[in-house]
């Protein structure tokens, strides 16, 4: 990984070119992670090609509850060379959840983000087959955020039984 010194200088690079791109920068045990700005990944991702990171490892959706910008994305790239990794990040609000696509330059984000739109709901623009990956079309909402609600069917177990007798049997 990139020590911290290492991540501040490849956020000054990735400054030098375009000065909004990089937000924040973490260096948390031994983990190097840049923030960038939604719009800048596909900038960010192919200048990060370029110093070595040229293997796209995996794309995560996340769902920062109650924070704002709640969604998130999260991009590791190793560099297979040097063995290093580095995770870039993206944040952006639930009432505008839009992020490019970089399956054009990495075509091993295509399944992933698809992913993360059908868990999330982090619309990928540019993306060629946005679609649900997971979860049947007409499903409502995105399973994998917070607030999504808990339940399901109740299961018979013994202890079960005197509280919702014959649950089985309901017409509903």
């Amino acid at each position: 990984m990139p020590d911290a010194t290492g991540l501040e200088l490849i956020a000054h690079e990735l400054r030098e070119t375009n000065a909004d791109a990089v937000l924040d920068t973490t260096f948390f045990r031994e983990k190097a992670a840049i923030t960038v700005a939604a719009g800048s990944i596909r900038e960010t991702l192919q200048h990060l090609r370029g110093k070595g990171f040229n293997f796209l490892a995996s794309v995560h959706g996340l769902d920062y509850f109650p924070e704002e910008p709640r969604l998130g994305v999260q991009y590791e790239l190793l560099d297979m060379h040097e063995v290093d990794r580095l995770t870039v990040k993206v944040r952006v609000p639930l009432d505008a959840p839009h992020v490019p696509s970089v399956v054009a330059d990495w075509p091993t984000a295509d399944h992933q983000e698809r992913e993360v739109y059908d868990m999330f709901g982090v619309i990928f623009d540019g993306h060629p087959d946005l679609r649900r990956i997971l979860m049947p079309e007409d499903y409502v909402g995105f399973p994998q955020r917070r607030d999504f609600p808990m339940g399901g069917e109740p299961i018979l177990f013994t202890h079960n039984e005197p509280t919702t007798p014959g649950w089985w049997d309901r017409d509903e």
